[in-house]
């Protein structure tokens, strides 16, 4: 008995030595702090200029409901007007009805360009609850310290603050050794197929490559990432798929009062009842496991040694995050049954009964492997399978270790040097996905601070940006222009 009480003592001292040291050695990833070059916003106008093209309802095409063509063709009127020096030393190049291109040539051609991407169109303000907005929806107000209106955070405060920041570097003489591109969609909230798709297929077809990508994304939070107490700026270096299930079943039809013993509705309950029950597996890998290689060594000692030591308590961290709604997705493969559609009469049994389950896809797995999940779990030859609509891979995971997720740390730290840069994976779908063939360095990040409050005003209510707040993010997208121009 003693032989094996010293035995367990030697293993267990042996496994304290290994987690201890993986803990010691799990130090910060965090780029060094340096002072950014001098740069100036004059952020009352900036705003003012972000307020006016807040008040263009630039909606895209979306079923049945045509383009407001009108308010497409204004912005970019009134972009030529604001930043003229942009225009004059910018090839501009239209693509499609409402999305452009714009070029600003470096110095050295044998660089591969930097890619900016923003998009112009907004999502829809629900309709009968415009009276209940702080401010009307598209009236671009600046009050209370704040830019008010549809599309401050989504996205044209991006969109603005890229041509702030860069008419103000043309103004200073600033010229870029890298070719800096800049690609502004007319339809990322219906998918993007007509303007960042085409883009990319333009630079494809003219066989550029692309040093990196920025588009929208991850922010700076606080509170978000547990025993992290300094703000986080969270950079999607991923973002999963999307792909929508139909399950049809059909049965005879007829009368209720003579109803078999399982009607088509049954059969479809039935598959969607075995679909809840049977989630596909919870994995910590990618964008969601780079958060805690990058955030874990910012945390208390405790935190520090379980993240340092995933190979050991990776099975525990994945019980907390599939726990909660919010975190159970970063881990997995989502299944959320959204639509059911039997008979229309209460009295008339269903000759066809139709169900969609809509599929959010972790980096990893792919709509292939879900329709093949569906079927094989759902388990019955009566209940047909098929993709309905828009479907999108997810992407690759982009790099972490390269010169441009170095100058984005840097950019970001030079202008925020209270956050900590981590990665994540982005549960929602952007224009970024169309490039990541061109690049494998793709970030998804809006240089924005947002609070709990904040995040809720994203295709909600009462939307806006702070005016200290989009000043900061027009500094940082100078900042990172000479950064990665450079």
């Amino acid at each position: 008995m003693k032989r094996i009480l010293l035995s367990l003592l030697v293993v267990v001292v042996a496994l304290a030595g290994v987690l201890l040291t993986k803990a010691l050695r799990f130090t910060s990833r965090q780029v060094q702090l340096e002072a950014p070059a001098a740069f100036t916003v004059d952020a009352d106008a900036a705003a003012a200029r972000l307020g006016g093209a807040l008040r263009l309802k630039t909606l895209a095409a979306a079923e049945g409901q045509p383009a407001e063509d009108a308010a497409f063709a204004a912005l970019h009127d009134y972009m030529r007007e604001q930043y003229p020096r942009l225009h004059q030393a910018l090839k501009r190049e239209p693509v499609g009805a409402h999305s452009v291109l714009y070029t600003w040539t470096g110095t050295d051609a044998s660089l591969r360009p930097a890619l900016l991407l923003g998009h112009l169109d907004v999502v829809p303000v629900e309709p009968g609850t415009e009276a209940s907005w702080t401010h009307p929806p598209y009236s671009g107000r600046v009050a209370d310290g704040h830019v008010w209106g549809r599309g401050a955070l989504d996205d044209k405060g991006s969109v603005f603050g890229i041509l702030e920041s860069v008419e103000a570097l043309l103004a200073a003489g600033f010229q870029p050794k890298r070719t800096v591109l800049l690609a502004f969609g007319g339809d990322e909230e219906v998918g993007g197929r007509e303007g960042a798709e085409a883009m990319a297929k333009l630079l494809r077809e003219r066989g550029v490559t692309l040093e990196s990508v920025l588009d929208e994304g991850g922010m700076i939070v606080s509170g978000t990432v547990p025993g992290v107490a300094s703000p986080v700026a969270l950079v999607g270096v991923s973002e999963k798929g999307f792909a929508s299930a139909e399950l049809v079943a059909d049965g005879e039809g007829g009368h209720s009062s003579m109803p078999p013993p399982q009607t088509a509705v049954g059969v479809l309950s039935r598959a969607i009842s075995r679909l809840e029950d049977a989630p596909m597996p919870a994995r910590l890998r990618g964008g969601s496991r780079a958060l805690f290689e990058f955030a874990g060594p910012e945390m208390g000692f405790g935190m520090r040694t379980l993240f340092a030591n995933l190979w050991l308590f990776e099975p525990l961290v994945l019980r907390q995050l599939t726990a909660k709604a919010t975190t159970n997705a970063a881990v997995r493969t989502t299944a959320a049954a959204t639509m059911f559609e039997g008979s229309e009469r209460d009295n008339v049994l269903p000759a066809r009964a139709r169900a969609v389950v809509n599929f959010r896809i972790l980096p990893g797995d792919s709509v292939a492997g879900v329709l093949e999940h569906v079927r094989r779990v759902v388990d019955d030859p009566r209940v047909k399978v098929s993709t309905l609509g828009f479907i999108s891979e997810p992407s690759p995971v982009s790099r972490m270790d390269s010169e441009a997720w170095s100058q984005l740390q840097r950019s970001v730290r030079q202008v925020f040097p209270d956050v900590v840069v981590a990665p994540y994976l982005m549960l929602g779908a952007t224009d970024s996905r169309y490039f990541t063939g061109l690049s494998e360095n793709v970030y998804r990040f809006m240089p924005l601070r947002l609070d709990g409050a904040d995040l809720s005003r994203l295709h909600g209510k009462d939307e806006r940006v702070s005016v200290k707040g989009y000043a900061d993010a027009v500094r940082f997208y100078a900042q990172y222009v000479r950064n990665v121009a450079q």
